[in-house]
This record gives C-alpha cells, structure tokens and sequence, in this order.
C-alpha cells in the first residue's frame, strides 16, 4: 500500500478501512455510497454532462434527490427524464450531446451533420436524427427531434462517434452526410444538399471519390453526378 494512503487510513478502525479504501482510486477522489446522494448526483453530472434517471438509479440515487436539486436551481431538466447542471451553456453541440442520451441507438445526420461538421450556415430548428426501421420512435418535447430511417449497412458504414459535453455522439461522416441530403432533398430541400456539397469539396472534408463511392453503394449516383460534375468541372 502507498505510503500515502496508508497515512490516510491510518485514522481509521479496521472496520471503517474498506469504506476509506472506497474514497481512494490512485490518488484520485470516487464516488462511494458513504456520501450523500446529493454530493454524488453533482459529481456525476461534473463529470459526465448530461445524465438519464436510470443512471442515477444505477448508482443508488432516487428521484427525490434529483427533485431537491431541480427545485434548489442546482441541476434542471431539459427533458423528461434528462438531467443536466444549472449553469452548464447551451449550444447547437449541446442539443446534439441532448438527443444522443434521448435516443442512445439514434444516428446525428442529415442537416445536424452537415451542420456539425462545419459544412452549412442552416441552424435547424431540431436534431436530425436516423433510427432503425423497426425501433420504436421516442416522444419528446425537448431538444426537438425529426427521425428519418435506416437500415442495413446505412446503421454502419460511414459513423464517426465524437465526444460532445461527455456524451459519445454518433455522426454521419461528411461525404455521408452530403450524399444523404441529396438522398433526402425532399425533406431537407436541395439547396441544402448542394450546399453542403460545395462546402464539402471547398474545404477537402468530403473527395470526389468519397462521395462517389457512397453515392454507388446508395445507387443514389444518377442523381449527385450533375451537381457534382458541375462544381469539379472548373477544379
């Protein structure tokens, strides 16, 4: 035992030394069920951005707790269910990072991707996002959510996951997402796919090779080849 945490221990009975030993992990300060449920709430959320009930239950704190926090204005509820810290700034990324813990098997794409990656000045008024064709569709009021489906290697190929505020956020890849927006022009408008494509190659975040062999795989090439033709025409 380091000599550290011997000293630390030192004050301790036997029978209090496990409960200590709990409080200690390589010279770092954890979670322990020693601690108000309050003080371990907090932490969590520090630690970890935004947090489910169930995750809370898994650690032993109850619903009670979370409420005395969301009345005291130490922790609000963005949505049923969903917990973040008071002061914690709201973002476009945040409310990615937010439907990502709504729906933990949701896919970020469309005009959410091409906005993440840099690749629009749209700021959608709700997170993109693709599920499977079989999955239940969630219900939430908040951060608004329009779900479009997938299935197969769509699920798959191409997902880039990204840290957002502690959450691990799954993503369309760019030249995914550009061909996607082409694929879905009719919900999202074609303007801007072809935005996207424009900024996609300006940028060098998506190649014509990129787009062209996803554009194959989705037997969706009949329709980028002339958009895509004309802005690489010039190159």
């Amino acid at each position: 035992m380091p000599l550290s945490l011997a000293s630390s221990l030192a004050k301790f009975g036997d029978c209090d030394k496990t409960s200590a030993i709990m409080k200690i992990d390589q010279g770092n300060v954890t979670r322990s069920t020693e601690l108000p449920q309050r003080t371990r709430a907090l932490e969590m959320l520090k630690a970890r951005g935004l947090l489910r009930l169930k995750d809370f239950a898994m650690e032993g704190i109850g619903p009670e707790t979370l409420a005395r926090l969301v009345r005291a204005n130490e922790v609000n509820r963005p949505a049923r269910g969903l917990y973040q810290l008071s002061d914690t700034s709201m973002s476009a990324k945040y409310m990615l990072a937010e439907a990502s813990v709504l729906v933990p098997k949701g896919i970020v794409c469309l005009t959410s991707a091409l906005q993440y990656h840099g690749l629009t000045l749209q700021m959608p008024s709700a997170v993109w996002m693709a599920i499977d064709r079989a999955a239940w569709r969630p219900r939430n009021d908040y951060p608004p959510i329009r779900f479009v489906r997938f299935s197969g290697h769509a699920l798959t190929d191409d997902i880039e996951r990204h840290r957002i505020e502690g959450v691990d956020v799954p993503i369309t890849a760019p030249a995914r997402t550009i061909i996607d927006c082409f694929r879905y022009r009719n919900k999202i408008g074609l303007d801007v796919a072809m935005e996207g494509l424009r900024e996609g190659l300006r940028s060098r975040k998506a190649t014509p090779d990129q787009l062209w062999n996803y554009a194959k795989a989705t037997r969706s090439w009949s329709t980028v080849k002339p958009y895509l033709e004309a802005m690489t025409s010039g190159a």
